[in-house]
Parts: C-alpha cells; sequence; structure tokens
C-alpha cells in the first residue's frame, strides 16, 4: 500500500457518508471506493431493476444503510438525512440519460432540478451538514461546438432538457452558497465530468454499455453519433476527484469551498464516439459489427464536440487524470470478461481495479 492510500484511509475511517443515487452506476462504484478507504456509507435511491452493478454486486452487504426512497420525497428526505448526521452528503440521484430527457422533460426537470433543490432545501433546514458536494455533469455549458476546452467560469446553458436541468442545479447552488450557506459556514460545491465508462454500466443508449450487448448477442451495433467527440474517463479518475474536493471543503479552519469543479480525462482521450468502438474491438477475438445510422431528420439533438479543462482540479487539489483513452477500455474489457466468467469474486475484482488506481501515488 502506498503512503498516499495510506493516509487517503486515515481521514475516512468511520467517516459517515449520505449519499443520494447509491444505486446508480457511478454511485455503486462510490461505494466500493469508500468501502476500499474505510467510510460507511448510507445511500438513498430509487431501486434499481435487476440487471444493475449494485444487484449483481449485492452491493447492501457493503452499506451502513440502504434507504429506497425518492429525492423529490422531501419530508422522507429529509427525516433521513437528520437522523444520519453525516459527516459529507454527496448528491448523485439523477434522471441521466439526454434521449429520455426528450421523452419526458417534466420529469427530467423534476428530478434533477427540484430534486437538487430538495437536498440543499434539507441541508438549509438542518444546519450541521456542512460539507455538500453535488454531482452535475460536463454537459451544462452553453456549447456552440467548438473545440475548445471548457473551464469552470464559461457560461451555463443546455438545449436538450438535461442539459438545461443540470445547469439549473448549478445556479440553485449557488443561489444557496451566496444567500444562505455563507452564514452557517457550510460548503457547498459541484463536480462536472466527463464521459464516464466503466464496467457495470447497463443503461441503454450510451456506447460501451451498447458494445458489450451487441458482443454478447452477437448483433451488429448501431451509432448514431459517431464522429461526436467526447472526454471519455474511467469511472475511478472523477470518483477520486470527489474524494479529493470533499478533502479540500472539510478543512479543519473552515475556509469556505464553493463553485464548480471540472473532472476530464487526458486531453488524448477527446477522441470520437467511432474511435472507442474502434479501440474497444481489439480487445476481442469476435469483432462487433458497426454500422453508422444517422436519420436526417434528428428530433434528439446531442452536442458534436465537448472537452473539459481541469486546470482548476489539478492547481487546488493536486488531481491529475493518470489513465489514457487505450487503459481505461482495456480496464472495462477485463471487468466485462471477468464479469461473464466469475460473478462470484467480481466485487472483489472490482476492488482491485480501484487499489491499483490508489498505489499509483
Amino acid at each position: 500500500m502506498s503512503s498516499h492510500f495510506a493516509s487517503l484511509k486515515k481521514f475516512w475511517k468511520n467517516k459517515k457518508i449520505f449519499l443520494t443515487g447509491h444505486t446508480g452506476f457511478k454511485g455503486s462504484w462510490l461505494i466500493i471506493f469508500f468501502h476500499v478507504l474505510g467510510a460507511k456509507v448510507y445511500g438513498y435511491s430509487l431501486k434499481q431493476k435487476k440487471l444493475s452493478l449494485f444487484n449483481i454486486l449485492k452491493l447492501n452487504r457493503i452499506l451502513k444503510k440502504s434507504i429506497i426512497g425518492d429525492i423529490r420525497n422531501q419530508s422522507k428526505l429529509k427525516k433521513y438525512l437528520s437522523n444520519c448526521k453525516p459527516d459529507f452528503l454527496i448528491h448523485m440521484a439523477a434522471q441521466p440519460l439526454v434521449r429520455d430527457s426528450y421523452d419526458d422533460p417534466a420529469h427530467t426537470f423534476n428530478v434533477n432540478a427540484n430534486g437538487t433543490l430538495n437536498i440543499l432545501e434539507a441541508v438549509k433546514e438542518i444546519k450541521t451538514i456542512k460539507n455538500v458536494l453535488i454531482i452535475t455533469t460536463d454537459k451544462v455549458y452553453k456549447n456552440r461546438n467548438k473545440k475548445n476546452f471548457f473551464s469552470e467560469n464559461d457560461e451555463l446553458g443546455g438545449e436538450d432538457p438535461y442539459s438545461s436541468s443540470k445547469a439549473c442545479a448549478e445556479l440553485i447552488c449557488h443561489s444557496y452558497s451566496k444567500s444562505f450557506f455563507l452564514k452557517d459556514k457550510i460548503s457547498c460545491v459541484t463536480a462536472r465530468a466527463g464521459n464516464v465508462i466503466g464496467g457495470g454500466d447497463f443503461a441503454k443508449d450510451r456506447v460501451i454499455p451498447d458494445f458489450f450487448r451487441s458482443l454478447k448477442e452477437k448483433k451488429i451495433m448501431h451509432l448514431r453519433y459517431p464522429n461526436a467527440i467526447r472526454p471519455w474517463q474511467h469511472v475511478i479518475e472523477p470518483l477520486y476527484g470527489y474524494i479529493l474536493l470533499l478533502m479540500k471543503i472539510n478543512n479543519k479552519n473552515k475556509n469556505l469551498v464553493n463553485g464548480g469543479w471540472n473532472f476530464g480525462p487526458k486531453k488524448s482521450n477527446n477522441i470520437n464516439v467511432y474511435k472507442v468502438v474502434s479501440i474497444l474491438n481489439r480487445n476481442f477475438e469476435n469483432k462487433v459489427k458497426i454500422k453508422v445510422r444517422i436519420k436526417k431528420k434528428n428530433f434528439y439533438k446531442e452536442s458534436n464536440v465537448l472537452k473539459l479543462s481541469s486546470f482548476k482540479s489539478k492547481k487546488s487539489l493536486g488531481w491529475m487524470p493518470k489513465y489514457n483513452i487505450n487503459k481505461s477500455l482495456r480496464l472495462i474489457s477485463e471487468w466485462e470478461i471477468f464479469y461473464i466468467k466469475n460473478k462470484k469474486d467480481l466485487l472483489d475484482f472490482t476492488k482491485r481495479q480501484i487499489t491499483n488506481y490508489l498505489n499509483q501515488f
């Protein structure tokens, strides 16, 4: 174990974390991350479908408490937050898909904007919670599809309902920080990560899960946006950034930390969808056949170019992405292969991917 890994474990041992969205893909990885570090996680989330990372790994076993609840239910949310008395609150619960946001925009805004409002209103009323991290997205920026890197001071926007709802969440956080949290010495920050990928993602309409479904079912994979450039990063990288950010806002001198923080990948990871699938294909003998299917009239608009500048996180947190796209996709392929062959030891395998990462420091 590296000295840095040991210092992380020393800090996080027995710390109480209240995590919304704990049954989701990123939430599940974060549960395991905190388990490796010795923290106690109290989860609050909707129940996941049978095929999910949370259920496959039976993460209920390593949680301090798992609460099935909707963040739109403010009274229930406030009750459990108050009872938990957490050292840190991390809000991840969301409607996370752009295409679904077009199908049901009202639901998306209710969950992503009003759900965040419920979280912050509970914090304002409870007052004992001093460290708050709200997870948003790289899509909060007003995107003119130019090949520039967005920094935290760039204009917020978002044309599709998902992106707009997350930009709303950012504005709500800013308002509460300035209006209420300063006087109560509550640090409230937002984190914006790139296209997060990793083993165990079974979501629909995402490139990596679609690839492995096509591989398993021996079907042609259809690409809607083959030339769309995204900031691909392995899920471990931004989660490690979130952990460093939480440690910073826990400053004992209580110099309040607020505002947005970017966690993007290496510049070389900003590549298009077609290239990502092509690299994945190299890891398998039975290649997935790819077919580009672009509709002339497509109601579902998505950005062509999306890149993040992580200069602030590098300078203030010492955070630095380590994995290039080849390493990231190789780790995902190894996880998926292990999942097919040996589900019994999959949790330990997932932990090893995290500990191997932390031992590099």
